[in-house]
């Protein structure tokens, strides 16, 4: 490293990141810095030090040569520092590597400006054969610029009056096609036969065969009576996501106008405009649940991209009341202990790291208010004892196919739900092993129940073991 700081300004032209400053082994980081784990898989011939320097130099002050310009300023404040550096465990190819920011790097309260120098440009550099954001230690004097969520789980189950178990739902099928009417219909039933909520998929917006405004009223009245006949608070998510932010607000104020509790917006709409969405929600008391749609073409390999949990972070900050998650169980991708790693960094208000649960970094929240997490993608009721050990009561549990496929119809499809699920919180209550018993538990469940009964029969061999693509760096130890 170059120790006399002028040098490099002497030296001019090409130097590496290194000798400029980007790689700080004694550098302490500051409670105040934002620190992020980079997994690093340099090129052949780039020294891990120096492929962590430039990650570092790259998203925040440097360029590819040195520029007189850097003396116009105190760099030395600016720049992103590259302070450790360990092989990845069992990948010789790999490294993880720390770097901290300064709290100064980012705009208040903007994901979209974190996310610009973080992630904005350094991914695509040709020293590195990929690179993957792993975690980010956010600390509490940025976290404090930030919203959060427009209600939080407390006060989202004093809204719906729901206490003591998880959240039931289901997401409209099939996705595309259905009229207005029909898609009413399909509201009602679920919603009658024991469902909290129904939700627009990700994309159903405003197509030729149903326009939005239609969607919203047909769902919205189904809404009203399925209240009228059950005494249950209902509701259903209105996907508001839309070409341009005009439509977006237009859409959100009729559904505000019509009566619903919630809306929905899609993770493909951007950060920007998903802080203005709820923004909106916070001014207007509407909850605001996000499908994290297109998620997975970057989260989900190990070696390149973001980590679902970085994800995670970002949408607590900006603001959203519901993420979908992980099921473990269900059709999509997601490790168990990993997916336990999601979910509490999105509940819980002090994080601590966790290397099974892929948590690098200790996270105190600064009270910014918790987040739901949504269960959803090829769940069903025989899974009711694995879904509430892996995830306790503050969760939505979504069954789309597995309300709608079920074959004596809806409405029978989603009081199975409600029949497995009251059975094994009853008996978690009364300090039965429900997840050694359920299977016995919903037998039991399923002599009184038809429907739920139907259920188990007709899902009782479905289940979606594939190894997961990402998975913990290190193996549990067994106990004895």
């Amino acid at each position: 490293m170059i120790q006399d700081k002028e040098a490099k300004y002497k030296k001019g032209g090409v130097v590496e990141y290194r000798e400029m400053g980007y790689w700080q082994p004694d550098y302490e980081p500051k409670e105040t810095d934002t620190i992020a784990l980079f997994r690093i898989t340099p090129q052949p011939g780039v020294e891990a030090e120096e492929a962590a320097a430039a990650v570092a130099g790259e998203s925040s002050t440097a360029t590819w040569t040195v520029v007189w310009t850097d003396r116009l300023t105190t760099l030395e404040r600016y720049q992103a520092k590259a302070y450790r550096v360990e092989p990845v465990p069992g990948n010789p190819e790999q490294y993880f590597a720390w770097i901290a920011y300064d709290l100064a790097l980012f705009e208040e309260g903007s994901i979209a400006n974190m996310t610009s120098s973080i992630i904005g440009n350094v991914f695509g550099f040709k020293a590195l054969k990929a690179l993957r954001l792993e975690d980010l230690r956010v600390p509490v004097a940025y976290l404090k610029t930030f919203l959060g969520a427009p209600h939080g789980i407390p006060v989202e189950r004093d809204l719906l009056n729901k206490y003591g178990r998880p959240i039931l739902g289901a997401t409209v099928k099939p996705k595309l096609g259905l009229s207005g009417r029909n898609y009413g219909r399909v509201v009602y039933e679920a919603l009658t036969g024991g469902l909290d909520f129904t939700k627009d998929d990700e994309n159903i917006n405003s197509q030729p065969f149903m326009r939005w405004r239609d969607r919203f009223n047909y769902a919205q009245e189904a809404v009203m009576r399925a209240e009228q006949m059950t005494g249950e608070r209902k509701g259903h998510y209105m996907n508001v996501t839309a070409a341009d932010m005009e439509q977006v607000y237009e859409r959100l104020e009729y559904a505000k106008e019509i009566g619903s509790v919630i809306v929905m917006v899609d993770l493909t709409m951007g950060y920007t405009a998903l802080q203005s969405v709820s923004k909106w929600c916070h001014k207007n008391g509407m909850i605001l649940h996000l499908h994290r749609a297109s998620h997975a073409t970057f989260t989900r390999q190990k070696s390149h991209g973001i980590s679902f949990r970085v994800l995670a972070k970002w949408m607590r900050m900006l603001g959203v009341d519901h993420i979908h998650a992980g099921t473990a169980v269900g059709k999509l991708e997601g490790d168990p202990n990993l997916t336990r790693g999601y979910y509490d960094i999105l509940r819980l208000q002090h994080v601590k790291p966790d290397p099974i649960k892929g948590i690098f970094f200790e996270q105190d929240w600064g009270y910014l208010p918790a987040v739901m997490p949504v269960a959803s993608g090829g769940i069903h009721a025989g899974q009711m004892h694995q879904l509430l050990d892996l995830f306790g009561d503050d969760v939505v549990l979504q069954f789309g196919g597995g309300t709608i496929g079920h074959p004596m119809g809806i409405a029978a499809g989603a009081t199975a739900n409600r029949v497995a699920l009251e059975a094994m919180v009853m008996a978690r209550n009364e300090g039965r092993d429900y997840l050694r018993e359920g299977p016995q538990i919903l037998r039991e469940a399923a002599k009184n129940s038809p429907a739920l009964a139907a259920a188990l029969e007709l899902w009782k061999d479905v289940t979606f073991d594939y190894t997961s693509t990402d998975t913990a760096d290190v193996l549990p130890t067994p106990t004895m």
